[in-house]
């Protein structure tokens, strides 16, 4: 029998305190619920209207008067972020901020972007094939031209795709020269998206490529599905670009029967330029203390409002953070 999980995020904190009294938080808070309405609407593809910006700012007057604005979006965004036209702006997964901020894979330049803080998300990328292929590792793919059929994301500016086209242009090859061979993609838009589901339990799909292994990842393994093994050097290559290298274990999935060397994809860093005004960093880092228990974070992952400001396994950070970020630490935590 399918089994398809439902997605639903297990939250740390499910019991959320009433929100502030006053008729412009109400007003606020409504407005918020119809955006993120719009925006959660499931037949909006991925790519489409589907991000929310938030702007504080003054709308006392005959025209508004924005003081600092809030985004979520693609990676690529941080050129907009860098330039001004947002001011702070989430991106997953962190090593791909660290390439705007190194000038590396995705982006041509440096970009002068600093850390706030960072949303505990701990996570992996992996790639499992069906075994009837007979392949040990990506260059194989390469040097026999297997013309796999492909779960990917179907979002084309998806962080996988990113690490996808980096990972195989290593071998010399992309995902369009997979279709050339006669392969094929079987877009998801979620890791546990029905298509890439059913496509597992009846063996029509040959290689998975993704994040949010808790969403498939087991359920490959017990339908047969073989670990795919990077090519040597490529998680060192990889590691030059700008990701880190992770080691999955037996126990952290149930269906894993040894250790697999793979790539970290953790972390959701909430960022803004370098010269962002301190007195706003400060109080968006004064922000998060105050509204903890409303944030909903992801169970298992989250600890302690501490831990997003201090690197750890689920909030991985390269990138500086904002010196506005130290000046609160010391006032608030004393560190």
């Amino acid at each position: 029998m399918l089994h398809i999980p439902d997605g639903s995020i297990k939250l740390a904190n499910p019991a959320i305190e009433p929100l502030p009294r006053g008729a412009n938080f109400i007003r606020a808070k409504a407005l918020w619920e119809l955006a993120l309405d719009i925006a959660g609407d499931p037949s909006i593809p991925y790519g489409g209207d589907r991000d929310v910006r938030v702007s504080v700012g003054s709308g006392g007057g005959a025209s508004w008067k924005p003081a600092l604005s809030f985004a979520t979006g693609s990676a690529i965004m941080a050129h907009d972020v860098a330039a001004g036209n947002v001011d702070v702006a989430f991106v997953n997964p962190s090593a791909l901020l660290t390439q705007a901020y190194r000038g590396t894979g995705l982006f041509d330049r440096s970009l002068d972007l600093r850390v706030l803080w960072v949303y505990p998300s701990w996570d992996s990328f992996a790639m499992v094939i069906h075994p009837r292929h007979q392949v040990r590792c990506v260059r194989d793919i390469a040097e026999r031209k297997i013309p796999l059929r492909m779960s990917v994301r179907e979002d084309p500016t998806h962080s996988t795709l990113v690490l996808i086209d980096q990972l195989f242009r290593y071998d010399g090859f992309s995902i369009e020269d997979v279709l050339s061979w006669g392969g094929e993609i079987v877009p998801t838009g979620s890791p546990y998206g029905t298509s890439r589901m059913h496509g597992i339990a009846d063996g029509t799909v040959d290689a998975l490529f993704d994040e949010a292994l808790v969403a498939w990842f087991d359920f490959a393994l017990e339908h047969g599905y073989q670990l795919l093994e990077f090519t040597p050097g490529s998680l060192d290559a990889m590691v030059d670009v700008g990701w880190r290298k992770m080691t999955i274990q037996p126990g952290q999935y149930q269906q894993l029967a040894r250790p697999y060397d793979c790539l970290d994809f953790s972390g959701w860093p909430l960022y803004c330029r370098a010269d962002l005004d301190e007195k706003h960093v400060i109080d968006v880092c004064k922000a998060v203390v105050a509204r903890e228990k409303q944030i909903p974070w992801t169970a298992g992952d989250y600890k302690t409002i501490s831990q997003v400001f201090h690197e750890c396994e689920e909030a991985p950070r390269d990138v500086p953070l904002h010196p506005g970020v130290e000046i609160f630490l010391k006032e608030h935590f004393h560190v």
